[in-house]
């Protein structure tokens, strides 16, 4: 966000700079009404033109950013679900694990059948 704020102090800069130049060369310059009135209309042309340009640098500035950041929450939000994809995996694995040790193992049927009927 630094380089946007210092960009921002430089085109406020940039237009209050102009503008204070213009006046300044307005009020010392020893010229005709219809002159001064033509330099300043070139001025105002020429200071509106630039103001267009350095907007549309900016916006160009901006869209790059914008994409960049895209890009960036794209390859995040992608290592993210891989990662919680590994970690359900591996939970996974642990619970059946553990289910495995819980569950008590079954007799065999030969002794089930002897120990339950003595012979008579």
């Amino acid at each position: 966000m630094g380089e946007r704020d210092e960009f921002g102090a430089f085109l406020i800069g940039f237009v209050v700079g102009g503008i204070t130049g213009a006046i300044t060369a307005l009020l010392m310059a020893p010229q005709s009404g219809d002159r001064t009135r033509a330099l300043i209309k070139e001025k105002s042309i020429e200071l509106r033109d630039r103001a267009s340009e350095t907007i549309d640098e900016a916006y160009a500035q901006a869209e790059a950013a914008a994409l960049e950041a895209r890009s960036r929450f794209d390859q995040l939000a992608k290592t993210t679900k891989e990662r919680a994809d590994e970690l359900q995996q591996r939970g996974k694995v642990l619970l059946e694990e553990q289910r495995s040790k819980m569950t008590p193992k079954a007799k065999p049927v030969e002794e089930e059948t002897s120990e339950e009927t003595p012979p008579e």
